[in-house]
């Protein structure tokens, strides 16, 4: 558990003393009485400043140890589909997106690689999920470490990413983070080409290549998908991918549904990693939601994560070789199916 004042960029006195009465009754293990004794305050003023705390998002809680049933589904998925590394997050009870359940076992696995110092260049990846995760990060000084984007940051419409992961990383370890300020898919696989040679472009690929962990999402291929609704990709685009039999997609490459890499116009034009590149890293995907099942069973079948983050309903599904369902009403989905 980390009491953080990361949501505050100018803390006032008040803040402070609140930060330090939430450290101490829940890292310290001190009762509210024996807060109030600590920094000489009224114990009415101690639980005040302790419920301040939990209410403007000081408090980030990590439960370490192992639930029985989730090891198990992650027993299954590593033997199944050759995982190095396999974490379920416990139900929440979230329903159809379990978004807070993966960003907290996301951000467990991120913060314990950090406090390790195992990577020296981490590559990231956009979405909605990833984002969640680094919002659950607590400060976590990590200064010798490089983030890096491993695909571009612009939508078409040349707005940034609205899930801008890359820099509330640097805000919350002080790691250097180097940004792609180039769309996401060039106009042509020529327009790729020249700014992939572009003076900074360049370099930050570079540094991608040497990164020992990508840290990624996986998105489906939908008109309502994370793809479309950020700008990335047109609805015309997708149709295109679904009819070349995309079911899925990772940093720009999409598969089909025997987790075959496909040669697509619009994956040649994407500015991140070949092919190549990606099948030599070690590559930890974060993804869940039974609405995604196709989308994780290809990528799973592509052979190319060594580490899985998923939460508990999905995994049980996913062992379990149970159909997509759309989102509460417990129906067969196809492809269709939430956000990345």
């Amino acid at each position: 558990m980390t009491a953080s004042s990361d949501r505050l960029p100018m803390m006032d006195g008040e803040a402070s003393l609140a930060t330090r009465a939430a450290w101490l009754h829940f890292a310290g293990g001190l009762t509210q009485s024996e807060v109030a004794d600590r920094l000489n305050i009224q114990s009415t003023k101690a639980h005040r400043l302790i419920a301040r705390a939990s209410r403007e998002g000081m408090i980030r809680v990590f439960v370490e140890g192992p639930i029985a049933e989730c090891v198990a589904l992650e027993n299954v998925l590593a033997e199944r589909y050759g995982l190095s590394y396999c974490r379920v997050a416990p139900d929440l009870g979230e329903g159809a997106f379990p978004l807070k359940a993966l960003a907290l076992e996301g951000a467990s696995f991120l913060r314990q690689a950090l406090e390790r110092g195992e990577h020296k260049v981490i590559g990231v990846g956009h979405g909605r999920t990833l984002a969640a995760v680094v919002e659950q990060l607590p400060q976590t000084p990590a200064r010798e470490v490089q983030f890096v984007s491993l695909l571009g940051g612009l939508t078409r419409k040349f707005a940034a990413n609205p899930f801008d992961v890359i820099h509330r990383l640097a805000e919350r370890t002080g790691a250097e983070a180097y940004l792609l300020p180039v769309p996401v898919f060039a106009n042509s696989v020529a327009d790729r080409a020249v700014l992939m040679q572009q003076f900074g472009i360049a370099d930050v690929f570079a540094l991608a290549r040497k990164a020992s962990l990508l840290f990624v999402g996986i998105g489906q291929i939908h008109s309502d998908g994370f793809l479309v609704s950020s700008g990335m990709i047109r609805p015309d685009e997708v149709t295109e991918l679904k009819r070349a039999g995309a079911c899925a997609d990772l940093l720009g490459h999409f598969f089909n549904d025997d987790g075959a890499l496909l040669d697509t116009d619009l994956s040649a034009r994407a500015t991140s990693m070949t092919r190549a590149d990606l099948k030599k890293h070690r590559i930890v995907a974060v993804a869940g939601g039974l609405a995604k099942l196709t989308a994780l069973r290809a990528v799973l079948k592509s052979g190319l994560l060594h580490g899985l983050i998923i939460d508990e309903a999905t995994a049980s599904a996913l062992t379990a070789d149970k159909p997509e369902v759309t989102s509460g009403k417990g129906k067969k989905e196809g492809r269709k199916g939430s956000k990345r």
